[in-house]
């Protein structure tokens, strides 16, 4: 199974076509470059948190509090204020950081791995298999989020492995359904037929002939449900269901804080405005990669 220099040079052609459309747009390039700060943060966090100066879940209970016990608001000694116990706000959120940005990505990269695999050899096989690796798709996608979460936690309680397993088992469902569906039409190609009449065998069809045809489709789906599993962390954290304390995450953090928003409104907008940031940027980082991809697509520079 030989590639010819025709089908190479196209390749190479469009490839220069979609960098030079994410180029152009201009919200694309300040997203992905939010993400790659997330990034440089979590691999440089403990440098970042030595530059602070305090740690993580170091409590000041005497320079960081007032004297009725109140959280200090951002200053000079605490950049973004303190938390409920006089830890350093954005130590808290730096270390965070790291649980984050882990999370979403390994998370995400399992799910669409899982999902690919599984929609691969139903949308190829057709028939029972098909019929039978649906349905279970099916069943996982009915099963409520939260409800699964609170009793996988009561069994084996919060920790960071039943946290990530039930965040994968809940979000590779779909890229399963729309990869099964993608394979069903792919399949039908000319190119497919030939490599079957040269006497390819099924995994390498499904795995060197149709896989590289909708990769692009894949990567695209697989950087939007990146912000959604940053959601889910925040949501399983904000109910005590994620990560234990005192490890530092940012829906934990609010969760910890939420009683005192009136007289420390700054414990909750900066941890808020960290996952609203995350979340937006990997959310244009998708549609961007999607609008190049899509050969009809004018481009978005102006946008």
């Amino acid at each position: 199974m030989q590639t010819s220099p025709a089908s190479v040079s196209h390749g190479l052609t469009a490839r220069r076509r979609v960098f030079r459309r994410l180029l152009r747009d201009r919200s694309f390039l300040i997203a992905f470059g939010v993400i790659v700060s997330l990034i440089l943060t979590a691999i440089f966090n403990p440098l970042i948190i030595h530059l602070i100066g305090h740690g993580p879940n170091e409590p000041f209970r005497e320079t960081g509090l007032t004297v009725g016990g109140v959280p200090l608001p951002p200053g000079g000694d605490f950049l973004l204020g303190t938390d409920v116990v006089g830890r350093d706000l954005l130590a808290r959120l730096v270390a965070g950081t790291r649980v984050t940005v882990f999370v979403a990505v390994s998370c995400a990269m399992l799910s669409v791995s899982l999902g690919v695999v599984v929609g691969l050899f139903a949308g190829y096989r057709g028939g029972t298999v098909d019929a039978m690796l649906s349905g279970f798709i099916d069943v996982v996608l009915g099963l409520p989020f939260l409800v699964t979460a609170i009793a996988l936690v009561s069994v084996y309680g919060a920790s960071f492995p039943v946290m990530t397993g039930t965040i994968v088992f809940f979000t590779w469902g779909p890229i399963a359904r729309i990869v099964r569906n993608l394979v069903v039409s792919t399949k039908e190609n000319e190119f497919v037929d030939a490599a079957r009449m040269l006497g390819a065998s099924d995994l390498y069809i499904m795995f060197r002939e149709i896989l590289p045809n909708i990769a692009g489709q894949i990567v695209v789906y697989g950087s939007l449900l990146i912000p959604q599993v940053i959601v889910l962390e925040a949501s399983l954290s904000f109910l005590g269901l994620g990560v234990p304390p005192p490890t530092a995450t940012w829906g934990g953090i609010i969760a910890e804080n939420q009683t005192n928003y009136a007289v420390a409104w700054w414990s909750i907008l900066f941890p808020s405005l960290a996952l609203l940031m995350a979340t937006l940027a990997f959310n244009i980082v998708g549609d961007g990669l999607r609008d190049a991809l899509d050969p009809t697509a004018k481009g978005r520079g102006g946008r």
